[in-house]
């Protein structure tokens, strides 16, 4: 079984995305409100901070801030996504080794986490939080979008409603540049 290194910082903010397992899925969109109701069940349960988020029709995108002296968005994450999948009914297909695991395949097992590290990787989180309905083509202005906290952000703020979609790391023309001995 392989090891995942996780960053195990207490206290720190995290970017995370979750998927659900069928990219082509809207079960997110359609199902908002029961995700609402599981992710406030576990902020009770296992208390955070949501400093922005977005919620496509199959992913999330997220920044948390943990309690300090806690770091195990694991076990929020898991406690999230069973509350969610727990209150839907079961799918019609489901393979052997996702009933022998009692999953019922709605989320990808793993979920993507990066540590926040300064302010700027803060700001470009954020950015691209808002940013995702645009660049997945849902959405031709960020605050089109519902379901993202852009809205709770601009009335609270002087953040642009409608800011450019971040650059793409492929089109940055970056160059790895040899050593000068080679």
């Amino acid at each position: 079984m392989p090891k995942y290194i996780r960053s195990q910082t207490p206290g720190a903010t995290y970017f995370f995305t979750a998927r659900l397992a069928n990219s082509r899925s809207t079960l997110l969109t359609d199902e908002v409100d029961l995700l609402r109701r599981c992710v406030r069940e576990t902020i009770t349960r296992y208390p955070f901070a949501i400093d922005a988020i977005v919620i496509l029709p199959a992913a999330i995108h997220t920044l948390w801030t943990l309690p300090e002296g806690d770091a195990n968005f694991s076990t929020r994450w898991s406690f999230l996504k069973s509350q969610f999948s727990r209150a839907l009914p079961d799918p019609s297909a489901r393979t052997k080794t996702q009933c022998d695991r009692r999953e019922k395949g709605i989320w990808q097992r793993r979920f993507w986490e990066h540590r926040i590290r300064s302010a700027h990787d803060l700001a470009l989180h954020r950015t691209l939080i808002h940013t995702a309905p645009v660049q997945a083509g849902l959405v031709d202005r960020p605050s089109d979008w519902t379901w993202t906290s852009l809205h709770r952000d601009l009335a609270t703020s002087d953040v642009s409603a409608n800011a450019p979609p971040p650059v793409r790391f492929s089109t940055m023309g970056l160059k790895t540049i040899a050593p000068a001995d080679a």
